[in-house]
């Protein structure tokens, strides 16, 4: 019993100190980067996607906080980039690139605190978008217009969500069934049966280089990829009503996903760059990956969508995190270290999806893709 009781209190202790991390943390990031689109080493006024990613979180923190300065710090990045008319800076429909969709995540909070019009008009812009979106022959989301008949895990993060949400918040329950649906498509082409991992890609036509002649998919599992892929499916239930009759298959999926994933855990609590190939040379802890799925196990756990003993899991890459990753800097602030800047597929120079691609991606620190995750799982951890 006494042995019992100790864990009990060490669990607790650590989850406490989760969410002081994700305080510390997304106050480093606001010490980096004074204004919002300076996240992710921008350069320039941009709706980019991991501006919002880290923009998500931290309305996240001020929720749990009660402190506005966050939420201050994103209305000041969305005033500056849509005007009275809704129109958002740079953004252009016609590239038809399900990235933009991302950023819009963070303009139902910012519509809701300022009742400012403007954002409203934003928000059915993206939706118009969406409609006119060029899809799969079954309906998916090609991931740009440059990319075409191409699905990405990447792509399910960037506009299912925000579809879903739209739908619940302005009663337009035919757009949350096209937002099940993508999730529906992409598991049914990019899942592999043997591990349970997914693909990065699948490419409809086969005719990319990197798909397979017979499958479409792409070669690999990217660490990122399935990233997106965890959290877009935790994310997207929060407004798939429990009567929905798609549901069961959703909480099917991420079952599945928490399953495989855990069999690809490293013992220091993190996972590889390509997932199911730690033991080749080249290959690295990842942090982004890792951060995702922290969140992703630790809010499929709270809302009851897997088994609680997922929940040690979550709390394990939180540990491996802190103790290989995280860096303390001499003015006090935190670093996330070991971030992949950016990988994908096809384009020029010709992303060819293999191993060597992957993990000779450039790393750098404070990538919005892994500290955004990393702050949001922190938080998730402490509920």
């Amino acid at each position: 019993m006494r042995t019992i009781i100790l864990y009990s209190l060490l669990l607790i202790s650590q989850l406490t100190q989760a969410q002081s991390t994700a305080v510390q943390f997304a106050d480093s990031e606001m010490k980096r980067f004074p204004e919002a689109w300076q996240l992710d080493h921008g350069k320039r006024l941009y709706f980019g996607y991991s501006q919002g990613l880290g923009c998500l979180a931290m309305l996240k923190v001020w929720k749990a906080t009660g402190n506005r300065k966050y939420l201050d710090y994103v209305i000041k990045w969305a005033d500056s980039l849509i005007n009275e008319n809704g129109e958002i800076h740079l953004y252009k429909v016609e590239s038809y690139n399900i990235d933009y969709i991302n950023s819009g995540k963070i303009l139902f909070d910012v519509y809701k605190e300022t009742g400012n019009e403007k954002y409203k008009l934003a928000m059915d812009r993206l939706i118009q978008q969406l409609k006119m979106h060029p899809r799969t022959h079954e309906g998916a989301f090609w991931h740009k217009l440059i990319y075409q008949h191409q699905v990405w895990l990447d792509g399910l993060y960037m506009g299912a969500p925000f579809l879903a949400q739209y739908a619940v918040t302005f009663d337009q329950p035919d757009l949350l069934d096209d937002a099940i649906n993508q999730f529906v498509i992409c598991a049914k082409h990019t899942r592999d049966a043997k591990t349970g991992l997914y693909y990065h890609a699948w490419d409809e036509s086969h005719n990319q280089k990197w798909a397979d002649k017979i499958t479409g998919q792409s070669p690999n599992f990217w660490g990122r990829s399935m990233g997106w892929w965890f959290m877009a499916l935790v994310d997207v239930l929060d407004y798939v009503p429990e009567n929905h009759p798609q549901r069961k298959n959703l909480l099917n999926i991420i079952d599945g996903v928490a399953e495989a994933l855990s069999n690809y855990q490293d013992e220091t609590g993190l996972w590889y760059q390509v997932l199911d190939q730690g033991h080749r040379e080249g290959n690295y802890l990842e942090a982004s990956a890792s951060s995702m799925y922290m969140y992703g196990y630790a809010k499929a756990v709270n809302k009851g969508y897997i088994d609680k003993k997922y929940r040690k899991t979550a709390l394990k890459a939180y540990n491996g995190l802190m103790k290989n990753l995280i860096v303390k800097n001499e003015d006090g602030t935190l670093s996330l270290t070991k971030c992949c800047a950016v990988a994908g597929l096809g384009g020029k120079p010709y992303r060819d999806g293999s191993f060597n691609y992957y993990v000779n991606e450039r790393i750098r620190d404070n990538d919005s893709k892994a500290t955004g995750p990393f702050i949001m799982g922190c938080l998730e951890l402490e509920k």
